[in-house]
């Protein structure tokens, strides 16, 4: 077994009466790194997690943690394992620090650490609040302190920033960077693809059940070819500047979107369109340069989605 590895799995597959939620599914997260995973609604992206934790036993395909089989050493596997899950609940009678001291117990894990995990998410003050009254936001935080007991090797987290406004959401991107630093590797979905964008290293792509794309970022840009924005402001001037990009050549498209003229081209074309409009009398009185975003990368891998499942 390959020791850059983390998480391999390999031909995964998982139906529910008859519907294929994960088809034949090989994954390769090498240690250390953010990997995001992406799909759309009923992709199989939790299923998929639920295999990964052993939550839910595959039709096919294998899974090592580590190097280890899942199936042989699911104990000790799970012990290097903290995991968010998309839907956090907690016992509402327990306060914050009962809730971790009985997941520790259950990890095996010391106690002595937990006020200072409950202060990394900003929950210190509320330490011995009764969790059945805390607002949805806070009990994401207390469920991301509660994956973070005792330092696990792997971070498996189901949208770990659903329900924070972005100061807490911040908060969570934050511990995500640093349980990193420490040397975690961490395996996350998200809704959210700006996040995943500014978090992951590398990111896969699930549609229907089936991996259609798992690289990096920039390598996934190159691959669906594409290009970046050249956004004009014209002012007054801006339907003239309209008609005379529509007829510049060598331009993928040009649209308004409020006050900026949007022009898909490249990169060697940028300066040209400024040139000619400028020689037309026409002032650019602001652009900016905006890269293809994970989101538009997303859009292209998946819009043929439909009909898929859970």
């Amino acid at each position: 077994m390959d020791s850059r590895y983390a998480l391999v799995a390999e031909g995964l597959s998982k139906s529910f009466n008859g519907l294929k939620a994960v088809d034949d599914l090989s994954l390769r997260v090498e240690a250390g790194e953010i990997y995001g995973f992406l799909g759309p609604n009923g992709a199989g992206k939790t299923t998929t997690i639920k295999m990964l934790l052993g939550l839910a036993a595959p039709d096919a395909g294998t899974i090592r943690i580590e190097g280890r089989d899942l199936a042989r050493e699911p104990h000790a596997i799970k012990r290097r394992i903290g995991y968010l899950p998309e839907r956090v609940a907690f016992y509402p009678n327990l306060t914050a620090i009962q809730t971790l001291k009985f997941f520790a117990d259950l990890k095996g894990h010391s106690n002595a650490d937990l006020k200072a995990l409950l202060a990394s998410v900003g929950l210190a003050e509320f330490a011995d609040k009764k969790v059945g009254t805390f607002s949805k936001g806070m009990v994401q935080l207390l469920g991301f302190a509660q994956a973070s007991v005792g330092d696990p090797a792997i971070l498996l987290l189901d949208e770990p920033t659903t329900g924070l406004d972005p100061n807490w959401a911040r908060t969570v991107k934050d511990r995500v960077l640093e349980a990193n630093r420490r040397g975690a590797t961490v395996f996350f979905s998200s809704h959210i693809l700006s996040e995943v964008q500014e978090l992951a290293k590398r990111v896969a792509i699930l549609n229907r059940g089936k991996l259609v794309a798992q690289d990096t970022v920039a390598n996934l840009r190159m691959a669906v070819q594409s290009k970046p924005q050249l956004r004009l402001v014209t002012g007054a001037q801006t339907q003239a500047a309209l008609e005379r990009l529509k007829a510049f050549a060598g331009l993928e498209s040009v649209r308004v979107e409020g006050p900026e003229i949007v022009v898909v081209c490249d990169a060697e074309a940028r300066s040209k369109v400024i040139a000619d409009l400028a020689g037309a009398g026409i002032l650019v009185q602001n652009l900016r340069t905006v890269d293809p975003s994970l989101e538009e990368v997303f859009l292209r891998y998946t819009e043929s989605s439909r009909g898929a499942v859970r």
